[in-house]
């Protein structure tokens, strides 16, 4: 593979690419009805961005909302928090999702694969309409009513939708968990909201190994006393032991078969009424409970999914994710456009890397969404997708959950792509749980260039700040936004007079909303993100984001993994360590480190090279896949592990302990 270097031309669109971009046909649509002309992506994310309510208003009307009550304006009040959307509006995020079922009852709504159930399914917009009814009445019949609480502990699969599209229709409030989630991490997110129903599956498969999750549910229902009833599905076992639990349980079949002929109804909610409950990776205290709205997810939904990751009827649109991450709510999303959505639940690497490949050929598959790590790990292991397997449906790959390397962006050009007259857009993006969706993502008009995101999102004002709070281009600073956006949360459960939200977002800059990013917006504008803000490696005065070692490290041949944290001691002395973990069949070595060293000079900076380089197991990771750079830090300053980090929000608690032993030793 080619030496990759950040900015480095990848791909443009070609004309026909441009040309039926959904981002082009809103353009001409613009040009037609409202007599608004754009010359370029930057001219109209500028017009979204200081025109908020002619903006907003023509996503809702270009998009079709469907609303039982028209809305009286767009901004009834603009400053931040507090921002005001749409008010009068009365609507349903459901609603808006199958009215697509009359338009075309037997196309496929979801297409769903698991390890569990590894025969491909199918279920059409007819017959989800048909199970969300029902499942909706065998809801209400169970005492749901409109503002209760509905929590999932299920996996990524049909069931999960159907139950988030009833529960929402009744307008009630979802909430998810997935079952690899620890009880005590369910029960950290889930007794805040006080729940009064529990959908539980009895297990999930996962690498090729089955997972009895009975116990978890009985102590769910013991430390949760607002649940008035638990339904079960059984998911890993057709009879599941169900002797744990208490006696307030119906089983899915049952409650659906019950019920069977329902007729689809819908709770009309204002704008700002609760739709879901999402929440902070919980690596430190309690995790924020982030509450969003019906009408502000689906305006700003029907914009990110829908026109600028070009997304709509005909697509098949496949995000690798759990339903503890955001991006299951993205999925679900892209069912707003009338688009087959696309569910995986497993290990993605089992079991070997190509399965999810294999998948997006026999779904065919238009829109492949995964994690940065995904892709670094294929390019890492040596898959090759457009030798292997025919993707010739597949027009876009998306990447989120951290910064993807230069690297990663070169691998999917050189083996994702069949041939360099093929158009394939990788598109990166960064955003947030906070919000539901992409501060910064793709954009279908313009060109791929290495290591970088393309644009700002339309209707997101996102700029960099320098350390006196002032805009600026060209060099890092913290990412913010200054402008509200329909999707910023209505509150955070239990947090009555805002305090914390207000702290969590804003106790920076006063009415500007501060994401904890380091960013760099170019001339260009585009931008790439330096890692998180709090995790920002300071040396000499000379700041560096984590993205850019980890990049440096892991081009050095040997290297799979890295982690690196900056530690000030109270001495004001400050010692930066590295921990690696090297490929299969493979040492540290004195040589080894002088290459990592030099790789880390000669790409960052003299300053940023290690005070000691670690050969560990493991990198620790969230269940999302995100490194613990922040908790690490805490644990090797003499923080209690438990105080550092909750172990149930982890994909691999177990190697915490090697780090503690480290901090012992340092």
């Amino acid at each position: 593979m080619s030496e990759a270097t950040e900015g480095k031309l990848l791909w443009k669109p070609s004309e026909n690419f441009r040309k039926n971009s959904r981002i082009a046909a809103y353009m001409r649509w613009l040009e037609k009805e409202k007599g608004r002309s754009f010359g370029d992506y930057a001219s109209l994310w500028e017009w979204s961005t200081s025109d908020l309510d002619n903006f907003w208003a023509s996503i809702w009307e270009y998009c079709g909302v469907a609303a039982s009550k028209p809305y009286e304006k767009v901004l009834g009040e603009r400053g931040m928090p507090g921002a005001e959307w749409f008010p009068g509006a009365k609507l349903n995020y459901a609603e808006n999702i199958l009215k697509n079922a009359a338009e075309r009852p037997d196309e496929p709504a979801l297409m769903s694969r698991s390890e569990a159930r590894p025969e491909l399914s199918t279920t059409s917009w007819r017959e989800l309409e048909r199970k969300t009814a029902a499942f909706a009445a065998g809801l209400r019949r169970l005492g749901v009513e409109r503002g209760d609480r509905v929590v999932a502990y299920i996996p990524n699969i049909p069931e999960a939708i159907v139950a988030f599209l009833a529960t929402s229709s009744i307008g009630a409030v979802w909430s998810g968990c997935s079952p690899d989630f620890g009880a005590g991490s369910v029960v950290d997110r889930f007794a805040q909201i006080e729940p009064k129903v529990l959908i539980a599956c009895d297990g999930y498969r996962y690498g090729g190994k089955d997972f009895d999750r009975m116990n978890v549910v009985a102590r769910l229902q013991n430390e949760m006393p607002s649940l008035a009833k638990t339904v079960v599905l059984p998911y890993l076992n057709e009879e599941p032991d169900t002797s744990e639990l208490d006696d307030d349980i119906v089983f899915w079949d049952e409650l659906l078969s019950e019920n069977e002929g329902a007729e689809s109804s819908f709770e009309a909610v204002p704008f700002g009424h609760p739709l879901w409950v999402l929440y902070s990776s919980g690596t430190t205290g309690l995790p924020k409970a982030i509450v969003q709205g019906h009408g502000g997810c689906l305006v700003e939904h029907l914009k990110a999914v829908g026109i600028q990751m070009d997304c709509g009827v005909g697509e098949r649109f496949f995000w690798f994710t759990t339903t503890g991450w955001m991006m299951w709510n993205i999925v679900t999303a892209s069912l707003l456009t009338g688009a087959t959505a696309l569910l995986y639940d497993g290990n993605p690497g089992y079991p070997d890397m190509d399965v999810m490949w294999k998948f997006a050929e026999e779904t065919d598959m238009t829109i492949f969404g995964t994690s940065a790590s995904y892709l670094t790990e294929c390019m890492n292991a040596g898959v090759e997708p457009a030798k292997e397997y025919d993707l010739s449906n597949l027009k876009a790959i998306g990447s989120t959950g951290s910064p993807l390397p230069p690297e990663g962006f070169d691998w999917v050009y050189e083996h994702v792509r069949k041939d360099e007259s093929e158009d394939l857009w990788l598109f990166s993006t960064s955003g947030g749980t906070d919000l539901c969706t992409a501060f910064i993502g793709g954009v279908a008009l313009l060109p791929v260039r290495s290591g970088e995101l393309q644009a700002p999102s339309l209707g997101a004002k996102v700029e960099s700040y320098d350390e006196e709070g002032n805009p600026h281009i060209g060099k890092v600073g913290e990412l913010v936004v200054t402008e509200p956006m329909p999707s910023m949360p209505i509150y955070l459960w239990n947090d009555p007079d805002g305090e914390r939200y207000l702290d969590s977002y804003f106790g920076v800059y006063p009415g500007v909303w501060r994401h904890g990013d380091w960013l760099l917006i170019k001339e260009s504008g585009a931008c790439v993100i330096y890692g998180r803000s709090d995790s920002t490696i300071n040396r000499g005065g000379v700041r560096m984001g984590t993205s850019e070692i980890y990049s440096a490290v892991e081009s050095v041949e040997e290297v799979a993994d890295s982690l690196v944290v900056d530690i000030h001691k109270d001495d004001g002395s400050a010692f930066m360590p590295l921990f690696v973990v090297l490929k299969e069949g493979e040492e540290m070595t004195g040589d080894l480190e002088k290459s990592i060293k030099s790789a880390i000079r000669d790409r960052t900076s003299p300053r940023h090279v290690p005070d000691e380089i670690l050969q560990v197991e493991e990198v620790p990771r969230t269940l999302n896949g995100k490194k613990l750079e922040v908790p690490i830090k805490k644990i090797l300053s003499g923080a209690p592990p438990e105080k550092a980090a909750s172990k149930e929000s982890l994909a691999n608690p177990d190697i915490l302990d090697r780090y503690v032993e480290l901090a012992e030793r340092m």
